[in-house]
């Protein structure tokens, strides 16, 4: 039975001398604990030891799960948000959906866009979105309407359900900054989550405690429907690397 998963990766890059390495050396860890799965600080540390590739703020470390859920019955969707500890390691852009007198408000706030009908209008007529994250006041919400779609495919609407509509403007807005990420399985029940970087800006400890909160998030998420195991299995990688299962525990 094969103990390493590689479902996450591109095609053409299990090719590739790097990719080989990283395998085979994930492999013979495995093989040496004599296990198929790991605690997450043995994963990160094997992930930090693998050849990595060249890219400027390093790869991103990414979380895989399985959930049990049939994610075509609206009672069985995993949806919910995460503060990590120490953030993605990536500036989000932020926009805020809000009415014309609180537009100051949301910028000094950190919105790195804000407006209403003007905004709108834009992304209408550019049928693009140029933000990671969006934010909405209740009222505005309707207002939304025209560009509902867009944001749907962008993965930016706002949603009550992930504290992304409110009228706490403010805490909106830093709570996003603080590490705020949002997530839902996707149509084949799978939930994917970005857990932070492999720089020196990340040590072990910082990707540990992110990760721990990710688990956390899902396992909180869990619909009530589920009576039976939610959660089939959970794998970490970094943005080209083979990934390597782990289990809840640190």
């Amino acid at each position: 039975m094969s103990v390493v998963s590689t479902s996450v990766n591109v095609s053409k890059r299990r090719g590739s001398k790097k990719y080989r390495a990283n395998l085979e050396k994930i492999r013979q860890t495995l093989e040496a604990k004599k296990t198929n799965v790991l605690p997450i600080a043995e994963a990160v540390e094997l992930l930090l030891s693998l050849q990595q590739p060249n890219y400027k703020n390093g790869p991103t470390v990414e979380f895989h799960a399985k959930l049990n859920i049939n994610p075509t019955k609206t009672d069985q969707v995993v949806r919910g948000s995460v503060v990590l500890p120490h953030g993605t390691g990536k500036k989000i852009k932020v926009a805020a959906f809000v009415n014309p007198e609180n537009v100051e408000l949301a910028k000094s706030a950190g919105a790195d866009l804000a407006g209403c009908d003007d905004l709108i209008e834009e992304i209408k007529n550019s049928g693009k979105v140029n933000f990671d994250v969006a934010i909405a006041e209740p009222e505005v919400m309707k207002k939304l309407a025209p560009i509902a779609k867009i944001l749907g495919i962008a993965k930016v609407m706002p949603n009550p359900k992930t504290g992304t509509v409110g009228t706490n403007i403010t805490e909106m807005i830093q709570t996003i900054r603080a590490g705020k990420v949002d997530f839902r399985n996707d149509k084949t029940g799978n939930v994917h989550i970005v857990c932070g970087k492999i720089n020196p800006s990340f040590t072990k400890e910082k990707l540990v405690a992110n990760i721990q909160a990710v688990v956390e998030a899902i396992e909180k998420a869990k619909p009530e429907a589920i009576k039976k195991k939610y959660i089939l299995s959970m794998h970490l990688a970094s943005s080209i690397s083979p990934s390597v299962r782990i289990t809840n525990q640190v």
